[in-house]
């Protein structure tokens, strides 16, 4: 380590401490040379997360975006804060489990788990996400995702009605 004081390249480390939880050492060292103290940190460099836009663009993973896109489609809607964030925290999860490997995910691929937890959540949050993400253009549209949603509906319920014959 280069002494800030004179330049040395020889020093001694006085002290080692653990920080942050095995994330970062502190190490206090003196400099050989002129006697000078000073303190220097080790931390592991981790390769950011990725999202590979549609255009092949990368950029480092943003929670806050990914938070804004989905407060956006659950305004108005009788979803509580904690819900909020437990559909946030699982997506993150997912997303980072699917790009494990590589460190990245397309944004296709995000925005189908989104999908897919709003879907279980919320359908009106499903419906507003899915328009601005598939880019809705007209009216057909909406109508086309709502009768799948009635239809995913009610077939739920028959396979209940179906299991409660049984009992």
């Amino acid at each position: 380590m280069r002494c800030p004081y004179c330049g040395s390249l020889d020093d001694k480390v006085l002290e080692s401490r653990t920080m942050a939880n095995g994330e970062s050492i502190r190490r206090r060292r003196e400099c050989v040379s002129c006697g000078f103290r000073f303190t220097s940190y080790e931390r592991i460099e981790e390769k950011p997360f990725m999202v590979v836009k549609r255009d092949g663009r990368r950029q480092p993973y943003d929670r806050t975006k990914l938070e804004k896109g989905i407060e956006r489609a659950l305004e108005k809607r009788p979803v509580s804060y904690d819900t909020k964030e437990n559909i946030l925290n699982d997506i993150e999860d997912q997303a980072i489990m699917k790009g494990r490997t590589n460190r990245e995910i397309a944004t296709s691929e995000l925005g189908e788990i989104v999908l897919e937890r709003l879907y279980e959540t919320d359908k009106v949050a499903y419906i507003r996400f899915a328009s601005v993400y598939r880019h809705f253009e007209n009216l057909d549209e909406f109508i086309k995702e709502a009768r799948k949603i009635k239809k995913d509906k009610s077939s739920e319920l028959s396979k209940a009605e179906k299991a409660e014959e049984k009992k």
